[in-house]
């Protein structure tokens, strides 16, 4: 008994025909006749009853139809299990992050997936979160950690890990400090340091700008959070951050009124297993670390 000949009978019976069959398998008629009764001759019982134009399964036919089915089901799913596997051994995977990403949870969960498949390849690359987000939908990219301050597309999986509002950092002696919240127009009497164009927290301020009709272009972009702390702390102007990024010497000041940056780990639709099992780890990692 061969998967093929339980395949050609699959297809007669549901196509009543050996020449449709034959067609839809694209082999010949007489291949198909022989296989099948080569197959009734191991059983030792006749599937079709051939006396009329249009073969019918004959009740023995009928009998042993379910199980011929389960058996060709059984073997795609073997195959699709095999499939997986392979790609947890020998896949490959495009990762992308945005710039400069030191998230304990991302690295450490990146570590974890490079010592649990060693043979998967994997592609990494930094950019901002637009040009991320583009590419995860244009199937350049499988997973990427991305800053948003929209909700991301419904046909990508995603989870978010960080969720909060922008806040100025000003040093302890600046006169903001302990002043209560900040209206968004005031940013435009100083020195706006934040991060570039791309990026969550900066889409959040450019959509609190155009809400208060006001230009509030930054006199300093960074893609680096450290580097827009280091600057602000160093007298160059004020930190637009999110409230957890700004750590002392500098003090987190609210903005009344904030639009969120948001941090999430997203995956391509229909990933193959490497991107999946990436996926999930960064989740759990991420997660866990937030």
């Amino acid at each position: 008994m061969e998967l093929h000949q339980l395949r050609y009978v699959i297809e007669v019976g549901r196509l009543g025909s050996f020449t449709a069959a034959a067609s839809a398998l694209h082999v010949s008629q007489p291949g198909v006749s022989a296989q099948v009764a080569k197959l009734e001759r191991e059983l030792g019982v006749t599937l079709f009853d051939r006396s009329s134009r249009t073969p019918r399964l004959t009740p023995e036919g009928q009998a042993m139809m379910p199980t011929m089915q389960a058996v060709l089901a059984g073997i795609d799913e073997l195959e699709l299990v095999s499939n997986e596997l392979v790609g947890l051994v020998r896949g490959n995977v495009r990762i992308g992050t945005i710039i400069g990403c030191t998230i304990p949870g991302f690295l450490d969960g990146f570590a974890e997936f490079r010592t649990d498949h060693p043979g998967v390849s994997a592609t990494l690359v930094e950019d901002d979160s637009d040009t991320l987000l583009a590419g995860l939908l244009a199937g350049d990219l499988d997973v990427v950690l991305l800053a948003h301050s929209e909700p991301l597309p419904s046909t990508i999986t995603s989870v978010t890990f960080v969720d909060e509002a922008i806040s100025v950092g000003v040093p302890e002696d600046h006169p903001w400090c302990g002043s209560g919240a900040l209206d968004v127009h005031e940013l435009a009497d100083v020195e706006v340091i934040t991060l570039a164009v791309g990026t969550g927290i900066r889409a959040a301020l450019d959509q609190m700008s155009d809400a208060a009709e006001r230009d509030l272009r930054p006199a300093v972009e960074a893609h680096s959070p450290d580097t827009v702390l280091e600057l602000a702390a160093r007298g160059a102007g004020v930190a637009v951050l999110s409230e957890s990024m700004i750590d002392p010497p500098l003090v987190a000041v609210p903005l009344r009124h904030a639009m969120h940056a948001a941090l999430s780990v997203a995956v391509r639709p229909g990933p193959g297993p490497a991107a999946h099992a990436l996926f999930n780890v960064l989740r759990r990692n991420l997660t866990a670390a937030s």
